[in-house]
């Protein structure tokens, strides 16, 4: 009998419908190369392999791959990969524009986020995931409950939450419900990195307006003047970071150029 690991987010999901849900929402056609994060017993690799041209699944548990390369011996278009998603070195994978499709280990879903939408060259498209569904809802949230988390993803791509799935659903049940999240990527703005770092600054003091938190704020502002009276005069500053959208944020690196960290 096979132990689930708690340390790594082992919840197995069987529950065909839902696999094929997933499935259906990434609108997978022969033409496309999938990538599976963390394949478990291999439920879903299965359901991806027969709509894919190639499935690359990628897992970090050891005593995991002699299960799946069993179960997939005859399969000529699904690839078995041990290693951490997270090291990009480890796992070898070059496969030009690919979709991604994963029950992701929820331990790691900030961080595989923060990896998969900036790093461009991976050439990811489109993901759809299973997260929880706190997450999920943070990750589509709008103002006045934006987020960094939302903003961070909202930058890079279109999320939209196709369904819940409950806990008991998965093999062991983990403590709470989860919601599979659609994510369509978009090609970054020369502004997004910008827009980022601006929001960071500002989300350390997520309770103060704007005009507060980025007033020790190194910046250029535009035509070539020192002067920051603008922020008294712009709306925007007079709200909290969860109360603006991503168009606000954008509009605000017109004023803003970071060029170093906040300070006193």
């Amino acid at each position: 009998m096979l132990n689930r690991k708690k340390h790594l987010g082992q919840h197995f999901l069987n529950n065909k419908k839902i696999l094929e849900e997933m499935a259906r929402a990434a609108e997978i056609s022969k033409n496309d190369i999938v990538l599976e994060v963390g394949p478990g017993l291999g439920s879903l690799t299965e359901i991806l392999a027969a709509r894919a041209k190639k499935v690359i699944a990628v897992e970090k548990d050891r005593e995991l791959i002699p299960i799946l390369r069993e179960r997939f011996r005859n399969y000529k278009n699904v690839e078995i990969i041990q290693g951490d998603i997270l090291k990009i070195e480890n796992w070898k994978v070059k496969i030009g524009n690919f979709k991604v499709v994963a029950n992701l280990p929820y331990y790691i879903t900030s961080r595989f986020l923060r990896l998969f939408l900036s790093q461009t060259e991976f050439g990811s498209k489109l993901m759809v995931l299973m997260v929880q569904k706190e997450v999920a809802e943070r990750i589509c949230a709008k103002p006045p409950k934006m987020n960094l988390l939302a903003l961070s993803v909202q930058l890079y791509a279109k999320p939209e939450i196709i369904r819940k799935v409950s806990k008991g659903q998965f093999s062991p049940p983990p403590k709470v419900d989860s919601a599979i999240i659609k994510i369509s990527l978009r090609r970054p703005t020369s502004k997004s990195e910008q827009i980022l770092a601006l929001a960071k600054i500002a989300f350390q003091q997520k309770r103060k307006m704007l005009r507060h938190s980025l007033k020790h704020v190194t910046c250029n502002i535009k035509h070539e003047t020192r002067d920051s009276s603008f922020m008294l005069h712009d709306s925007r500053f007079n709200r909290r970071p969860e109360e603006l959208s991503l168009e606000d944020w954008s509009g605000l690196t017109q004023h803003l150029l970071i060029k170093g960290e906040s300070g006193e």
